[in-house]
């Protein structure tokens, strides 16, 4: 997945990094960016037993929301100053059982809108230097005004 759109916050990277680390929930998890630019952002995280299901696989929640999260940012590279964003739609299939020590959720802005964008990620699992597609979503964020409630 490519994306060629331009960023419309000079700062953006700055802006994405620092929403990022105020998120529980990725610290949680253990989750980093691992790549930030205009409409494409991954993010990885470690396998961790916390995270599994009843077969030792890692759970879906974990895994939907770093995707979700990915998406999120993606959107948001490309949002103006002065705004944030939400998910308002995803679905996500679940491809293969998730069982690598590594996970990354690779996002891109499939379509940029005003208010509503529509990204994609695909999160593979890593092990020794292969990947294996374990999940693909696909959400619609909706760009507000910043400190909405």
């Amino acid at each position: 997945m490519n994306s060629n759109f331009p960023a419309r916050n000079p700062d953006f990277e700055a802006v994405v990094r620092e929403s990022f680390a105020r998120q529980p929930m990725m610290s949680t998890l253990g989750a980093e960016l691992v790549r930030v630019a205009p409409g494409a952002v991954d993010v990885a995280f470690a396998h961790a037993a916390a995270f599994t299901q009843q077969n030792g696989f890692l759970h879906a929640g974990a895994l939907t929301s770093i995707a979700d999260s990915a998406c999120g940012y993606a959107a948001f590279t490309l949002a103006v100053p002065d705004t944030d964003v939400l998910a308002v739609e995803f679905k996500i299939n679940l491809l293969a059982p998730a069982r690598a020590p590594r996970y990354v959720a690779e996002a891109r802005v499939l379509r940029p809108g005003r208010t509503l964008t529509v990204c994609r990620a695909d999160v593979f699992g890593e092990e020794g230097g292969g990947r294996t597609l374990v999940a693909t979503m696909l959400s619609t964020i909706i760009t507000r005004k910043a400190g909405i409630a």
